[in-house]
């Protein structure tokens, strides 16, 4: 596979029903598991939601501005399968916040496409009005439709990220073999090691735990319970 949407295919042919992303917020006590299906219908909808909704194209760049949080992982995997540049640039064409982000970036929210996400559980909608111009991703994304195919797909040569202005195609990220372990992480997804990742379980064929808010004791109760036997300090 070179390209993230060859990629997710791949991984829908090869085990649908299996847990891709597995999200616990300590804090809240939200556990969320997504299977490859509900991961790639969550991605189909964020997909339409970037192209149809808010017209980005093939090639546009987009801040996810998100903590660690199982809707990082999805609009990760809409960038990618729209071709869609994920950047740390503090002038992307358009952002995906959170609400500890959101002030850095509703100001500007007239000048490009600015989505919010509450984070709060099952992805629903803030609980009160937002500012001018900031869409919520609660409302929005369950309109959008199940299934997705994007019409100018990425090609593998394409920009897949670009941290510091430093660019990785499709291919360098989803060529390879990837990594077929469950492994824990407690990184934000949206990072240049969250991105990597995720490309990588994803290309292997393994599976992500996500811990957030956790202490170390609960981090390795999780793993217990999760069957986690890899963390991001032996991912290499």
């Amino acid at each position: 596979m070179q390209t993230y949407p060859e990629t997710l295919a791949q991984a829908l042919r090869t085990d649908p029903g299996g847990p891709f992303v597995t999200f616990y917020d300590e804090a809240s006590g939200e556990r969320q598991e997504l299977s490859t299906t509900t991961y790639a219908n969550w991605v189909a909808k964020a997909s339409g939601l970037l192209l149809d909704e808010h017209g980005l194209e093939r090639g546009d760049s987009i801040r996810i501005d998100l903590p660690t949080h199982w809707l990082a992982t999805v609009f990760l995997g809409a960038a990618w399968n729209t071709g869609l540049v994920v950047t740390d640039s503090e002038s992307p064409d358009a952002v995906v916040c959170g609400p500890e982000t959101l002030p850095a970036w509703a100001d500007d929210a007239a000048k490009r496409p600015t989505l919010a996400c509450s984070l709060l559980p099952f992805g629903v909608r803030f609980a009160d009005p937002l500012p001018q111009g900031v869409h919520d991703v609660g409302i929005e994304v369950w309109g959008q439709p199940d299934a997705f195919t994007p019409w100018d797909p990425p090609a593998a040569d394409d920009a897949a990220t670009s941290w510091d202005g430093v660019e990785t195609s499709h291919a360098d990220l989803f060529g390879g073999e990837g990594k077929a372990v469950r492994l824990l992480s407690t990184v934000p997804s949206a990072s240049p090691a969250g991105a990597e990742l995720l490309a990588s379980l994803l290309a292997g064929g393994g599976s992500l735990v996500l811990v957030t808010n956790a202490t170390d004791e609960r981090v390795k109760a999780v793993a217990s319970s999760e069957r986690a036997t890899h963390f991001p300090d032996h991912f290499s």
